[in-house]
């Protein structure tokens, strides 16, 4: 189990709003469950800490309580914003740059916000490229990625378990996928988007 400080100091935030025990989501890295707050020395200063483990890759993160929102970590979402997320997989994709590099980056930043409705942007225009053009190994990467942490988030918000989230997910992406063949053929098999990557 790998363990990451973020140490960074940014002191005279306001009150931690996280227990032990709270689900919550760290930007980059998926849903948690706060498993520990106590105070620590990291580099020469006594601090308060929350330990976080991460569900997709049992790494454990420890973030400063005075600035744990600063650094964008969330509680899970609620029933309601879950529909809104479903929503946004079922929109039509976004336009990204054509240039993988750029498209890589566009991606890589979004789910670094830790935004939830950023992250299913990411999953949704990556799952849409696949069907349509295929990805690039470094892409595909990264849509497995954010697939995980989207699937741990639904976990928690959806009280399944974890390869029942996976799952989930994929199936409605596949079903997605699978109208947006059907609504293609019969638009006549026109692909708007013909230009080559750079």
């Amino acid at each position: 189990m790998r363990e990451v400080a973020t140490d960074r100091v940014n002191p005279g935030q306001g009150e931690c709003m996280f227990d032990v025990g709270d689900k919550v989501v760290y930007p980059h890295h998926g849903a948690g469950t706060v498993v520990k707050k106590e105070l620590k020395e990291v580099l020469g200063q006594r601090r308060e800490y929350l330990t976080i483990k991460i569900l997709y890759n049992e790494m454990t993160v420890m973030v400063p309580t005075d600035n744990a929102e600063d650094r964008g970590l969330r509680r899970v979402i609620d029933q309601d914003t879950v529909q809104e997320v479903l929503g946004v997989l079922r929109d039509d994709g976004t336009q990204m740059p054509k240039n993988w590099n750029r498209r890589f980056k566009h991606n890589r930043d979004k789910i670094k916000t830790g935004d939830v409705f950023e992250l299913a942007e990411v999953v949704r225009n990556l799952s849409i490229r696949d069907l349509d053009k295929g990805l690039s190994t470094g892409e595909k990467q990264m849509f497995g990625r954010a697939k995980k942490i989207l699937a741990s988030e639904l976990m928690y918000a959806c009280d399944m378990e974890e390869q029942e989230a996976i799952d989930y997910l994929d199936g409605l992406l596949d079903e997605i996928g699978a109208s947006r063949d059907g609504d293609r053929v019969a638009a006549g098999g026109l692909d708007l988007d013909d230009s080559s990557d750079d």
